[in-house]
């Protein structure tokens, strides 16, 4: 077995199995349907727990790369082969999600009022004092234009810990919510481009591109994400997607279909837009893999916001640059000031790295975990 675990290595054995795991099925070492060892033999053989590799397996089959059979075992349910291929039996026009029914409404209401209740108020008011006092009139002072050192270090910890995006805050933009942000992303790469989007989709984001000056094109989603044979026909360079939960549907894109759009990307030179609405309150054991840590490189933009993880009026989202694009990427922007004031650019960066920011989420999970276990 070529498994091996680190002691002393800096993540959880579970994830480190998992990666190895993950990556011998996205390489092909394990096909669609290739049965994976037993959890008995995993942990003989690596010297773990039954319990981690369970917990790891448990991980694998949520994000789509491993099925659980009964009495059968675990085997491979990534499908390399979905890439512009024909679309499947189950994307047919019975799963286009053009509706996604009262109840998937209900759901998204009922998540964010569960957010409103959770918000720590008190403790956000307490950090403002606080920056007040420590930092003096050094909130008077303008900010730069990509944001201030303090918050852009902040969030690029934050991504390393938490989501397992390794980033330099160099490549990091902060801009005031995310529909300000689509407009800088369209100044980056250009109005002349056609962006592939969702159908259906928030509206408000093809409203932003089209008053930008560019030419959408709404491309139909099947039940894990945009059809295989969309992808193939649209004639756009920019893929606008929220993979983790794209709103209205509800729709959280598979891990064949994250790997699908990474591969779109590159074969025809593209760049992806990822909107990562409400992948913090996952809850999954782990956080979703992002299109971005798949891909850092070259092609994908990722795009996130505070808005919904502390509250509507926090105006503050941040860009990520693909590394290798992100000088040339900047520079057609680099002159626009940044939209969002110093002091609220400090109070978060504070409370992102006093830890607030994380008990609030995990506080957040750990109520729809409850309450979703209660209606079991």
């Amino acid at each position: 077995m070529k498994y091996k675990i680190e002691r002393a290595g800096a993540l959880p054995a579970y994830l480190q199995l998992y990666h190895q795991i993950r990556k011998d099925i996205t390489e092909g070492a394990y096909r669609l349907g290739d049965k994976l060892p037993s959890k008995r033999i995993l942990a003989e053989e690596t010297g773990i727990s039954v319990i981690t590799v369970e917990h790891c397996y448990d991980l694998l089959t949520e994000e789509g790369y491993i099925e659980s059979r009964e009495r059968s075992g675990y085997f491979a349910a990534y499908r390399e082969g979905d890439l512009f291929s024909m679309p499947l039996e189950s994307e047919t026009a019975q799963e286009t999600h053009e509706d996604p029914g009262r109840d998937g409404r209900f759901e998204i209401r009922e998540a964010a009022e569960d957010r409103r209740e959770a918000f720590p108020f008190s403790i956000l008011a307490r950090t403002m004092r606080r920056v007040i006092t420590e930092y003096g009139d050094k909130i008077l002072v303008k900010s730069p234009n990509n944001g201030v050192p303090e918050l852009r270090e902040a969030i690029s910890q934050y991504l390393r810990r938490s989501r397992g995006i390794m980033v330099k805050p160099e490549q990091l933009v902060i801009g005031s919510g995310a529909e300000y942000l689509y407009t800088i992303i369209v100044q980056m790469l250009g109005s002349e481009r056609i962006f592939g989007l969702e159908a259906p989709s928030y509206d408000k984001i093809r409203k932003v591109y089209e008053a930008s000056g560019v030419k959408c094109d709404m491309l139909k989603l099947g039940k894990e994400g945009i059809r295989s044979g969309e992808l193939k026909r649209t004639q756009a360079s920019v893929l606008h997607v929220t993979p983790f939960n794209s709103y209205p549907s509800g729709i959280t894109a598979s891990a064949s279909k994250r790997n699908e759009y990474i591969r779109w990307a590159e074969e025809r030179g593209g760049i992806i837009i990822e909107d990562d609405f409400d992948s913090e309150f996952s809850m999954s054991a782990k956080a979703e893999d992002t299109l971005f840590s798949l891909e850092p490189d070259h092609t994908v933009i990722y795009v996130n916001t505070f808005s919904e993880t502390i509250a509507p009026s926090v105006r503050i989202g941040y860009l990520i640059l693909p590394e290798a694009l992100a000088g040339t990427l900047w520079e057609r922007v680099s002159f626009y000031s940044c939209t969002v004031p110093v002091f609220e650019q400090y109070v978060l960066s504070e409370f992102i790295r006093d830890g607030d920011f994380e008990r609030h989420i995990n506080r957040v999970r750990r109520r729809r975990r409850q309450r979703r276990e209660s209606m079991l």
